[in-house]
């Protein structure tokens, strides 16, 4: 069954997206914006004037763009799935900046069961790729939806024996770092279509991109945040899978790995995960029996460590969007910032400001092309 899309008009979509892809505006600034003017368009009206203060020239992002890439998602048969959709999932919901628009193809409905995530190598062992499909396999049958990257190795064999066993109550969820159009790496063409047809398929760029080095990280970063746990099943050191093991226990999530042989380099990064306080599991069912001893299957129990999620979207209805806040005039604060990060919080504290001030303050350097937002909520001068 397919969840409703959110309820919005055309010309809400339009001015979100258009705000959304417009020079300068990152999940942070899009977010501060819609509380201080309300809806979208007030939003992108205002954004000249706050670049000027900058001390820059600024122009949105024009809107034939933004045409052409709704024309192409529908096309290609997406949605739009915004951050105040009651389908949007409450964990991913949870993160500090998560994503505010994604699109989508498939069943929705697999957002609204308990998730866990398999990761990998992309040239993962032979042994492991057969214990990843299992994993899926098993864990789909459980009534999970087994979320994972669709990348060679690890990734593909999760998302196979989910496959395989989605009659029994779970499915599988492909987080892809391209458009939603564009299929990677190409060999995968058919696996990304039957996901999309019988699982759900989940990307944050816009229709048409292909991946960049820079864009695996913001896919680790919906893969961990979608499930409940994640479990590293073979994975090198310095690799693409430890970073999404690290943004999992981040945000409060179980992290898990699967034990290897020292001499393989293939096992180094889940052996140092365990070191480091991942819990060692050998099967599906040590996997389901973590999980199931904090929320279950279906994901109602509740008592995950996480941080309260900012919006759930589910019991409280939308975001507060509807109502612009009056914040105070934005805080003189280009003086207290450097080349090196800073936390805004610190900058709050030495402003003395509200941080409703600072952060608009914070917007307009970001317009003009002055700031850059590092991690952790930190800022420095461009």
């Amino acid at each position: 069954m397919n969840l409703p899309a959110p309820q919005l008009s055309d010309g809400d979509i339009f001015a979100r997206i258009r705000l959304l892809r417009s020079p300068g505006i990152g999940p942070v600034s899009y977010y501060q914006l819609l509380r201080r003017y309300g809806h979208a368009a007030a939003a992108l009206e205002a954004l000249p004037e706050l670049a000027a203060r900058g001390g820059a020239r600024y122009r949105p992002v024009s809107a034939e763009r933004v045409e052409a890439e709704i024309a192409r998602l529908h096309a290609a048969g997406g949605a739009y799935l915004f951050l105040d959709s009651p389908a949007y999932p409450r964990l991913l919901a949870a993160l500090d900046t998560p994503p505010p628009v994604l699109t989508w193809r498939g069943d929705l409905a697999l957002l609204g069961q308990g998730a866990v995530a398999l990761v990998g190598a992309r040239n993962a062992s032979a042994g492991a790729c057969r214990l990843a499909r299992e994993y899926g396999a098993a864990l789909a049958a459980r009534g999970y939806a087994v979320v994972s990257g669709l990348a060679r190795g690890i990734d593909a064999a999760a998302h196979r024996g989910a496959l395989a066993a989605m009659g029994q109550g779970g499915g599988t969820i492909g987080v892809i770092a391209s458009g939603i159009d564009v299929t990677y790496p190409p060999e995968h063409a058919q696996l990304q279509e039957d996901i999309a047809q019988r699982g759900l398929l989940i990307a944050e760029m816009p229709p048409g991109t292909e991946p960049l080095a820079r864009h695996f990280p913001f896919r680790n970063r919906i893969i961990a945040g979608l499930a409940a746990g994640t479990v590293v099943v073979e994975a090198a050191p310095r690799s693409g899978s430890l970073i999404t093991a690290r943004l999992a226990a981040e945000a409060g999530r179980d992290v898990m790995a699967v034990p290897g042989s020292p001499l393989d380099s293939r096992s180094r990064g889940c052996n140092e995960l365990i070191r480091d306080g991942a819990v060692l599991v050998q099967s599906a069912d040590d996997i389901a029996e973590l999980l199931e001893r904090f929320e279950g299957p279906q994901g109602r129990g509740g008592q995950l460590t996480l941080r309260e999620p900012v919006w759930t979207g589910v019991d409280e209805g939308p975001l507060p969007f509807g109502d612009p806040q009056t914040d105070d005039d934005p805080a003189e604060v280009a003086h207290l910032l450097g080349t090196a990060p800073i936390a805004t919080d610190e900058l709050i504290r030495q402003s003395g400001a509200s941080a409703g001030a600072v952060q608009m303050a914070l917007i307009e350097l970001e317009l003009a092309g002055r700031l850059i937002r590092h991690a952790g909520g930190r800022v420095s001068l461009a």
